[in-house]
Formats: C-alpha cells, structure tokens, sequence
C-alpha cells in the first residue's frame, strides 16, 4: 500500500535536514522503535506493534539509500521479521525538505507491505493509523529541534592507578522499555468498532460454516 503525509514545523529547513539524519537524537519520537546500531547509513533495531492482547516485535534494517543534501531528499529501505512468528514488513520511504516562510514543510511517501496479524487491519485502517503517527512524529520533532544540540563528549584523561588499587563495580544503567505501538488505540474508537464488528462478523460467518458442515455430514 502507499501513503502519503505531510506536515510543517517551524524551522529552517538546513536544521531539520541535519536533525533528521541524526538517528540516535529522533529515535525516541518513533513510536515503538529501538535502535541497537547505526553506522551513519544502515539501522539495526526493532519495531513493537500490539494488536489487541498480542504484541508483535519486527527485527531488522534499514538503509539509507539516498541522502542528497542540495535537495533535501532522502531514501530509506526498512525490511523486519517477526521475532516469533512468519509476518515481515517492508518499506521504501521517501522524504522531502522544502523552506516555507522560514518553516519547513516534510513530505513523506511510504510504499508499505505488511504480512502476518497486523495485515488483518487493511488499507483504511493502516492509512489512518499512519496519519496519527505521523502527527506524533511532527510533534516530537518540533520539540527536538527547539532543544540545544546535545554537547560532543569529551574524553578525560585516566589517571594511572596503582596495581594494588580495587575498581568499583559498573553499575548497568537499565534500558527504559519501549511502548510498542497500539494499533486499536492510536486508530482511535471508530476504527476499533469497525474491526470488532468485522471480526464479530467474520466469526459469526465462520460459526455458519460449520453449522451448514455439521448438518451436510
């Protein structure tokens, strides 16, 4: 399927394009997503979308396979598995910078095929899923933008201990859990109704079936 969504923030269009490249600062504005590594072009992580009562974990890559600055367009190819299951996702998503009035207006084209439980939703459902993420983006990456650059880590020099000398123990800060993305929730009420009375239908169907079998047999 393919969506399309846009939306401005009021920024110059050089800080956006530099913000948006920065995976590691924009990643906590991407419902559901966890980034294990970046190397300046390719992404390693994961993607949580719960349907209903069960959760579905993607695990995959995506690429960057155009960054033109002059233009302000970029490219990027994300492909996930289902951890626990046989469902995949894929995605080309292309976005475009253009300066509005001192703002920036993004426009991004996603080309989406999704296999497994969350493809039961449909078109509808998923187009209207995106849009609400989307704005959520929009909404998050304006704050990012307003916030000061995070400062370049400075390396301090290590005194030279004695041999006899005990280091303390590291303690492992623990990783916040990220919220996988609600489907029914984020698509809000009236689209939770028309998928329970989809599903109360296709059951309903299905119980017909059967009955119409039994009597056959």
């Amino acid at each position: 399927m393919e969506l399309h969504h846009e939306f401005t923030v009021p920024v110059p269009v050089e800080d956006v394009w530099r913000v948006l490249l920065d995976v590691e600062r924009i990643a906590p504005c991407m419902p559901g997503a966890t980034v294990d590594d970046y190397d300046g072009k390719t992404v390693t992580g994961s993607v949580k979308v719960k349907v209903g009562p069960i959760t579905v974990t993607y695990r995959g890559t995506a690429v960057f396979e155009e960054q033109d600055e002059s233009t302000h367009r970029m490219v990027l190819i994300a492909s996930g598995k289902e951890t626990r299951g046989q469902g995949t996702a894929r995605a080309t998503v292309t976005g475009t910078l253009a300066g509005r009035d001192g703002g920036t207006e993004v426009s991004v084209r996603t080309d989406l095929t999704v296999t497994g439980r969350p493809a039961q939703f449909g078109r509808g459902v998923m187009a209207e899923v995106g849009d609400k993420l989307v704005g959520q983006f929009a909404e998050c990456l304006a704050r990012r933008l307003n916030e000061p650059a995070p400062p370049e880590p400075v390396q301090a020099v290590q005194p030279v201990q004695p041999v006899e000398t005990v280091h303390p123990v590291e303690t492992v800060r623990p990783v916040e859990p990220v919220e996988p993305i609600d489907l029914l929730r984020t698509a809000g009420l009236p689209v939770a109704k028309r998928v329970a009375v989809a599903a109360a239908t296709a059951a309903l169907a299905l119980v017909f079936l059967r009955i119409r079998r039994h009597r056959h047999a």
